[in-house]
Protein backbone atom coordinates (compact mmCIF):
# COMPACT_ATOMS: atom_id res chain seq x y z
CA UNK A 1 0.00 0.00 0.00
CA UNK A 2 3.00 2.33 -0.40
CA UNK A 3 5.84 3.22 1.89
CA UNK A 4 5.10 4.36 5.42
CA UNK A 5 5.31 7.98 6.48
CA UNK A 6 8.66 8.47 8.14
CA UNK A 7 11.26 11.16 8.50
CA UNK A 8 10.60 14.87 8.45
CA UNK A 9 8.23 16.37 5.94
CA UNK A 10 8.05 19.81 4.48
CA UNK A 11 5.37 22.03 3.06
CA UNK A 12 5.37 22.06 -0.73
CA UNK A 13 3.57 24.75 -2.72
CA UNK A 14 2.94 23.85 -6.36
CA UNK A 15 2.63 26.71 -8.79
CA UNK A 16 -1.00 27.80 -8.57
CA UNK A 17 -3.16 27.29 -11.61
CA UNK A 18 -5.04 30.49 -10.92
CA UNK A 19 -4.15 33.57 -8.94
CA UNK A 20 -4.43 33.12 -5.16
CA UNK A 21 -5.17 29.41 -5.53
CA UNK A 22 -2.34 28.04 -3.39
CA UNK A 23 -2.63 24.42 -2.38
CA UNK A 24 -0.09 23.23 0.14
CA UNK A 25 0.59 19.63 1.02
CA UNK A 26 3.09 17.64 2.96
CA UNK A 27 5.67 16.10 0.63
CA UNK A 28 7.88 13.60 2.42
CA UNK A 29 10.17 13.38 -0.58
CA UNK A 30 11.27 17.00 -0.22
CA UNK A 31 14.18 18.04 1.98
CA UNK A 32 14.24 14.98 4.20
CA UNK A 33 15.53 15.46 7.72
CA UNK A 34 15.47 19.26 7.67
CA UNK A 35 16.53 20.71 10.99
CA UNK A 36 15.22 24.26 10.55
CA UNK A 37 11.47 24.57 10.79
CA UNK A 38 9.93 26.65 7.97
CA UNK A 39 8.51 29.91 9.32
CA UNK A 40 4.99 29.00 8.18
CA UNK A 41 4.94 26.25 10.81
CA UNK A 42 6.40 28.27 13.67
CA UNK A 43 3.98 29.25 16.41
CA UNK A 44 4.32 32.32 18.67
CA UNK A 45 6.11 31.73 21.95
CA UNK A 46 3.07 32.72 24.04
CA UNK A 47 1.18 29.72 22.59
CA UNK A 48 4.09 27.31 22.95
CA UNK A 49 3.41 26.73 26.63
CA UNK A 50 5.30 23.69 27.85
CA UNK A 51 3.37 20.60 28.82
CA UNK A 52 3.03 19.83 32.51
CA UNK A 53 4.06 16.18 31.94
CA UNK A 54 1.00 15.24 33.99
CA UNK A 55 -2.05 13.28 32.85
CA UNK A 56 -5.65 14.43 32.81
CA UNK A 57 -7.72 12.49 35.31
CA UNK A 58 -10.71 12.12 32.97
CA UNK A 59 -13.29 9.40 33.69
CA UNK A 60 -13.29 6.15 31.72
CA UNK A 61 -16.95 5.31 31.16
CA UNK A 62 -18.19 1.79 30.45
CA UNK A 63 -20.97 2.38 27.91
CA UNK A 64 -22.07 -1.22 28.36
CA UNK A 65 -24.18 -0.09 31.31
CA UNK A 66 -26.50 1.71 28.88
CA UNK A 67 -27.60 -1.65 27.48
CA UNK A 68 -28.01 -3.45 30.80
CA UNK A 69 -30.76 -1.21 32.12
CA UNK A 70 -28.96 -0.97 35.48
CA UNK A 71 -30.22 2.47 36.51
CA UNK A 72 -27.83 2.70 39.47
CA UNK A 73 -24.81 2.10 37.21
CA UNK A 74 -26.19 4.48 34.60
CA UNK A 75 -26.68 7.21 37.22
CA UNK A 76 -23.10 6.75 38.41
CA UNK A 77 -21.76 6.97 34.85
CA UNK A 78 -23.87 10.07 34.21
CA UNK A 79 -22.49 11.75 37.34
CA UNK A 80 -18.90 11.09 36.22
CA UNK A 81 -19.68 12.51 32.77
CA UNK A 82 -21.36 15.57 34.27
CA UNK A 83 -18.42 16.38 36.54
CA UNK A 84 -15.90 16.00 33.71
CA UNK A 85 -17.93 18.04 31.23
CA UNK A 86 -18.41 20.87 33.72
CA UNK A 87 -14.70 20.93 34.53
CA UNK A 88 -12.90 20.49 31.19
CA UNK A 89 -15.28 18.91 28.67
CA UNK A 90 -13.71 15.50 28.00
CA UNK A 91 -14.15 11.84 28.94
CA UNK A 92 -13.28 8.45 27.47
CA UNK A 93 -15.55 5.48 26.81
CA UNK A 94 -15.13 1.71 26.45
CA UNK A 95 -17.62 -0.98 25.35
CA UNK A 96 -18.76 1.48 22.71
CA UNK A 97 -19.74 -1.09 20.09
CA UNK A 98 -17.17 -0.10 17.45
CA UNK A 99 -15.35 -3.31 16.57
CA UNK A 100 -11.60 -3.14 17.19
CA UNK A 101 -10.90 -5.06 13.97
CA UNK A 102 -12.90 -2.44 12.05
CA UNK A 103 -10.91 0.33 13.74
CA UNK A 104 -7.65 -1.36 12.79
CA UNK A 105 -8.85 -1.79 9.22
CA UNK A 106 -9.68 1.93 9.08
CA UNK A 107 -6.15 2.80 10.23
CA UNK A 108 -4.75 0.52 7.52
CA UNK A 109 -6.81 2.34 4.89
CA UNK A 110 -5.54 5.66 6.28
CA UNK A 111 -2.05 4.49 5.37
CA UNK A 112 -3.31 3.64 1.90
CA UNK A 113 -4.48 7.21 1.41
CA UNK A 114 -1.59 9.11 2.98
CA UNK A 115 1.03 6.98 1.22
CA UNK A 116 -0.36 7.91 -2.19
CA UNK A 117 1.80 9.98 -4.55
CA UNK A 118 1.52 13.74 -4.21
CA UNK A 119 -0.36 14.07 -7.49
CA UNK A 120 -3.00 11.56 -6.40
CA UNK A 121 -3.59 13.30 -3.08
CA UNK A 122 -3.82 16.63 -4.89
CA UNK A 123 -6.59 15.22 -7.05
CA UNK A 124 -8.68 14.97 -3.89
CA UNK A 125 -7.83 18.43 -2.54
CA UNK A 126 -10.47 20.44 -0.76
CA UNK A 127 -12.43 22.81 -2.95
CA UNK A 128 -13.36 26.27 -1.75
CA UNK A 129 -16.50 26.18 0.36
CA UNK A 130 -16.41 22.40 0.81
CA UNK A 131 -15.67 20.51 4.00
CA UNK A 132 -14.65 17.36 2.12
CA UNK A 133 -11.28 16.55 0.63
CA UNK A 134 -7.56 16.36 1.26
CA UNK A 135 -5.55 19.13 2.91
CA UNK A 136 -1.91 19.36 3.89
CA UNK A 137 -1.20 21.56 6.91
CA UNK A 138 -4.28 23.69 6.12
CA UNK A 139 -1.93 25.45 3.72
CA UNK A 140 -4.83 25.97 1.34
CA UNK A 141 -6.42 28.22 3.97
CA UNK A 142 -3.76 29.79 6.18
CA UNK A 143 -0.35 31.33 5.62
CA UNK A 144 1.05 31.14 9.15
CA UNK A 145 0.84 29.01 12.30
CA UNK A 146 0.33 25.98 10.11
CA UNK A 147 -0.31 22.66 11.86
CA UNK A 148 2.17 19.85 11.15
CA UNK A 149 -0.28 17.35 9.68
CA UNK A 150 -2.21 16.19 6.65
CA UNK A 151 -5.88 15.28 6.70
CA UNK A 152 -8.67 13.77 4.66
CA UNK A 153 -12.25 14.79 5.43
CA UNK A 154 -15.49 13.17 4.25
CA UNK A 155 -19.13 13.33 5.36
CA UNK A 156 -21.85 10.89 6.36
CA UNK A 157 -25.10 12.85 6.08
CA UNK A 158 -27.86 11.27 8.18
CA UNK A 159 -30.60 13.09 6.24
CA UNK A 160 -29.73 11.25 3.01
CA UNK A 161 -31.36 7.91 2.29
CA UNK A 162 -28.19 6.14 1.24
CA UNK A 163 -26.15 3.28 2.62
CA UNK A 164 -23.17 3.97 0.38
CA UNK A 165 -22.45 7.71 0.44
CA UNK A 166 -19.00 7.32 2.02
CA UNK A 167 -18.16 4.44 -0.33
CA UNK A 168 -19.35 6.56 -3.26
CA UNK A 169 -17.13 9.44 -2.13
CA UNK A 170 -13.98 7.33 -2.18
CA UNK A 171 -14.75 5.73 -5.53
CA UNK A 172 -15.66 9.03 -7.19
CA UNK A 173 -12.69 10.88 -5.66
CA UNK A 174 -9.87 8.33 -5.85
CA UNK A 175 -11.12 5.79 -8.39
CA UNK A 176 -12.77 2.33 -8.44
CA UNK A 177 -9.62 0.71 -7.04
CA UNK A 178 -10.47 2.41 -3.71
CA UNK A 179 -13.78 0.61 -3.31
CA UNK A 180 -12.44 -1.45 -0.40
CA UNK A 181 -11.16 1.70 1.33
CA UNK A 182 -14.58 3.31 0.90
CA UNK A 183 -16.36 0.23 2.19
CA UNK A 184 -14.22 0.14 5.34
CA UNK A 185 -14.91 3.79 6.10
CA UNK A 186 -18.62 3.37 5.25
CA UNK A 187 -18.86 0.64 7.89
CA UNK A 188 -16.82 2.73 10.33
CA UNK A 189 -19.13 5.74 9.92
CA UNK A 190 -22.20 3.56 10.42
CA UNK A 191 -20.70 2.16 13.62
CA UNK A 192 -19.91 5.70 14.77
CA UNK A 193 -23.52 6.74 14.21
CA UNK A 194 -24.83 3.96 16.46
CA UNK A 195 -22.16 4.70 19.04
CA UNK A 196 -23.01 8.41 19.05
CA UNK A 197 -26.65 7.65 19.89
CA UNK A 198 -25.59 5.98 23.12
CA UNK A 199 -23.31 8.87 24.07
CA UNK A 200 -26.07 11.42 23.35
CA UNK A 201 -28.46 9.50 25.56
CA UNK A 202 -25.94 9.40 28.41
CA UNK A 203 -25.26 13.12 28.05
CA UNK A 204 -28.98 13.87 28.24
CA UNK A 205 -29.29 11.78 31.42
CA UNK A 206 -26.29 13.60 32.90
CA UNK A 207 -28.02 16.95 32.31
CA UNK A 208 -31.38 15.81 33.67
CA UNK A 209 -33.24 16.34 30.38
CA UNK A 210 -35.34 13.83 28.45
CA UNK A 211 -32.93 11.01 27.59
CA UNK A 212 -33.92 11.07 23.90
CA UNK A 213 -33.69 14.86 23.54
CA UNK A 214 -30.22 15.14 21.99
CA UNK A 215 -30.50 11.94 19.97
CA UNK A 216 -33.63 13.29 18.31
CA UNK A 217 -32.00 16.69 17.80
CA UNK A 218 -29.13 15.13 15.84
CA UNK A 219 -31.16 12.48 13.99
CA UNK A 220 -31.11 14.48 10.74
CA UNK A 221 -27.60 15.89 11.28
CA UNK A 222 -24.33 14.58 9.92
CA UNK A 223 -20.91 13.28 10.86
CA UNK A 224 -17.83 15.01 9.49
CA UNK A 225 -15.21 12.26 9.48
CA UNK A 226 -11.56 13.30 9.44
CA UNK A 227 -8.49 11.07 9.37
CA UNK A 228 -5.27 12.73 10.53
CA UNK A 229 -1.60 11.96 9.97
CA UNK A 230 1.01 13.80 12.06
CA UNK A 231 4.45 12.99 10.61
CA UNK A 232 7.51 13.30 12.86
CA UNK A 233 9.15 16.71 13.11
CA UNK A 234 12.76 17.25 14.13
CA UNK A 235 11.99 20.72 15.51
CA UNK A 236 8.79 19.74 17.27
CA UNK A 237 9.27 22.24 20.10
CA UNK A 238 8.20 25.17 17.90
CA UNK A 239 5.12 23.83 16.17
CA UNK A 240 1.90 21.90 16.80
CA UNK A 241 0.07 19.06 15.15
CA UNK A 242 -3.00 21.09 16.04
CA UNK A 243 -2.80 24.39 17.89
CA UNK A 244 -4.75 25.26 21.06
CA UNK A 245 -8.46 25.50 20.27
CA UNK A 246 -11.97 24.40 21.09
CA UNK A 247 -14.00 22.64 18.41
CA UNK A 248 -16.80 24.85 17.03
CA UNK A 249 -18.75 21.67 16.30
CA UNK A 250 -21.05 19.81 18.71
CA UNK A 251 -19.37 16.60 19.83
CA UNK A 252 -16.03 15.09 18.86
CA UNK A 253 -15.47 11.31 18.79
CA UNK A 254 -11.75 10.59 18.62
CA UNK A 255 -9.75 7.41 18.32
CA UNK A 256 -6.01 7.93 18.65
CA UNK A 257 -3.12 5.53 18.21
CA UNK A 258 -0.67 4.80 21.02
CA UNK A 259 1.87 7.55 20.17
CA UNK A 260 0.17 10.18 22.32
CA UNK A 261 0.21 13.96 21.94
CA UNK A 262 -3.35 15.04 22.73
CA UNK A 263 -3.46 17.49 25.66
CA UNK A 264 -6.27 19.31 27.45
CA UNK A 265 -6.03 22.63 29.27
CA UNK A 266 -7.37 22.20 32.79
CA UNK A 267 -6.41 23.62 36.18
CA UNK A 268 -4.33 26.22 34.33
CA UNK A 269 -1.96 23.70 32.78
CA UNK A 270 -1.70 21.34 29.81
CA UNK A 271 -2.44 17.72 30.72
CA UNK A 272 -1.94 14.61 28.60
CA UNK A 273 -4.89 12.49 27.50
CA UNK A 274 -3.46 8.99 27.71
CA UNK A 275 -4.16 6.80 24.66
CA UNK A 276 -6.21 3.68 25.26
CA UNK A 277 -6.50 1.22 22.35
CA UNK A 278 -10.00 0.09 23.33
CA UNK A 279 -11.39 3.56 24.10
CA UNK A 280 -12.76 6.59 22.30
CA UNK A 281 -12.20 10.14 23.52
CA UNK A 282 -15.36 12.27 23.64
CA UNK A 283 -15.06 16.02 23.92
CA UNK A 284 -17.61 18.80 24.07
CA UNK A 285 -17.55 21.44 21.30
CA UNK A 286 -18.83 25.01 21.20
CA UNK A 287 -22.20 24.14 19.66
CA UNK A 288 -23.00 21.47 22.24
CA UNK A 289 -21.89 23.86 24.98
CA UNK A 290 -24.63 26.18 23.74
CA UNK A 291 -27.09 23.25 23.70
CA UNK A 292 -26.42 22.85 27.45
CA UNK A 293 -26.83 26.59 28.10
CA UNK A 294 -23.15 26.76 28.99
CA UNK A 295 -23.39 24.16 31.76
CA UNK A 296 -20.88 21.95 29.95
CA UNK A 297 -17.54 23.35 28.90
CA UNK A 298 -16.17 23.27 25.39
CA UNK A 299 -12.88 21.42 25.67
CA UNK A 300 -9.68 23.39 25.10
CA UNK A 301 -7.13 21.03 23.59
CA UNK A 302 -4.05 20.78 21.37
CA UNK A 303 -1.93 18.11 19.69
CA UNK A 304 1.84 17.86 20.08
CA UNK A 305 4.06 16.43 17.34
CA UNK A 306 6.48 13.60 18.02
CA UNK A 307 10.11 14.05 17.00
CA UNK A 308 10.64 10.43 15.95
CA UNK A 309 7.39 8.70 15.01
CA UNK A 310 4.19 9.41 13.13
CA UNK A 311 0.95 9.89 15.07
CA UNK A 312 -2.42 8.90 13.60
CA UNK A 313 -5.96 9.56 14.71
CA UNK A 314 -9.54 9.39 13.41
CA UNK A 315 -12.00 12.08 14.38
CA UNK A 316 -15.75 12.26 13.94
CA UNK A 317 -17.40 15.66 14.41
CA UNK A 318 -21.15 15.43 15.05
CA UNK A 319 -23.19 18.38 13.79
CA UNK A 320 -26.91 19.15 13.61
CA UNK A 321 -28.76 19.90 10.39
CA UNK A 322 -27.51 23.26 9.21
CA UNK A 323 -30.77 25.21 9.45
CA UNK A 324 -31.91 23.83 12.80
CA UNK A 325 -31.99 26.35 15.65
CA UNK A 326 -29.36 25.66 18.31
CA UNK A 327 -31.19 26.22 21.57
CA UNK A 328 -30.83 24.68 25.02
CA UNK A 329 -33.88 22.79 26.33
CA UNK A 330 -36.18 24.89 28.49
CA UNK A 331 -35.47 22.71 31.52
CA UNK A 332 -31.89 24.06 31.56
CA UNK A 333 -33.08 27.67 31.68
CA UNK A 334 -34.43 29.35 34.80
CA UNK A 335 -34.35 32.58 36.78
CA UNK A 336 -31.11 31.41 38.38
CA UNK A 337 -29.65 30.17 35.09
CA UNK A 338 -30.92 32.52 32.36
CA UNK A 339 -30.41 31.82 28.68
CA UNK A 340 -26.71 32.32 27.97
CA UNK A 341 -26.74 32.28 24.17
CA UNK A 342 -29.18 33.62 21.59
CA UNK A 343 -30.48 31.17 19.02
CA UNK A 344 -28.20 30.43 16.08
CA UNK A 345 -27.77 27.70 13.51
CA UNK A 346 -24.82 25.43 12.82
CA UNK A 347 -24.82 26.76 9.25
CA UNK A 348 -24.23 30.27 10.67
CA UNK A 349 -21.25 29.16 12.77
CA UNK A 350 -19.81 27.03 9.97
CA UNK A 351 -20.04 29.95 7.54
CA UNK A 352 -18.42 32.22 10.11
CA UNK A 353 -15.47 29.90 10.62
CA UNK A 354 -15.11 29.36 6.89
CA UNK A 355 -15.11 33.01 5.92
CA UNK A 356 -14.15 35.18 8.87
CA UNK A 357 -12.64 33.50 11.90
CA UNK A 358 -9.94 30.91 12.50
CA UNK A 359 -11.51 28.76 15.20
CA UNK A 360 -9.44 28.87 18.37
CA UNK A 361 -10.81 29.24 21.89
CA UNK A 362 -13.36 32.01 21.56
CA UNK A 363 -15.44 31.25 18.49
CA UNK A 364 -18.91 31.71 20.01
CA UNK A 365 -18.00 34.92 21.84
CA UNK A 366 -16.38 36.39 18.73
CA UNK A 367 -19.32 35.29 16.58
CA UNK A 368 -21.92 37.02 18.77
CA UNK A 369 -19.74 40.13 19.05
CA UNK A 370 -19.42 40.10 15.28
CA UNK A 371 -23.18 39.93 14.88
CA UNK A 372 -23.59 42.81 17.32
CA UNK A 373 -21.16 45.04 15.46
CA UNK A 374 -22.81 44.93 12.04
CA UNK A 375 -20.68 41.95 11.00
CA UNK A 376 -17.43 43.83 10.86
CA UNK A 377 -14.40 41.53 10.48
CA UNK A 378 -13.14 40.28 13.87
CA UNK A 379 -9.55 40.74 14.98
CA UNK A 380 -8.80 37.08 14.33
CA UNK A 381 -9.75 37.33 10.68
CA UNK A 382 -9.17 34.38 8.38
CA UNK A 383 -9.15 34.02 4.60
CA UNK A 384 -12.48 33.80 2.84
CA UNK A 385 -12.07 30.08 2.25
CA UNK A 386 -10.96 29.23 5.76
CA UNK A 387 -12.58 26.59 7.94
CA UNK A 388 -12.39 25.40 11.54
CA UNK A 389 -8.93 24.63 12.90
CA UNK A 390 -9.07 21.04 14.12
Amino acid sequence: MGESLSGATLIHNPTPKVENDMMSIFDKHLLQNISELPKEFQWPSEQLVETSHESLNEPLIDLGVMKTGDEVAIAKAAELVRNACMKHGLFQVTNHGVDLDLTKAAYDEMDTIFNLPVSKKLSAKKKEGSQEGYSGAHGDRFASRLPWKEILTFINDYSKISDSQVLDYFVSTFGPEFQHTGLVFQKYCEAMKEFSHTVLELLAISLGVDRMHYKEFFDDGYLVMRVNSYPPCLDNAHTFGTGPHTDPTSLTFLHQDQVGGLEVFSDNKWLEVRPRPDAFVINIGDTFMALTNGIYKSCMHRVLVNKEVQRKSMTGFLDPRGDKAVRAPESLISKDTPRKYPDFTWADILDFTQKHHRAEADTLDVYFSWLGSSKSAPANSAPANSAPEE
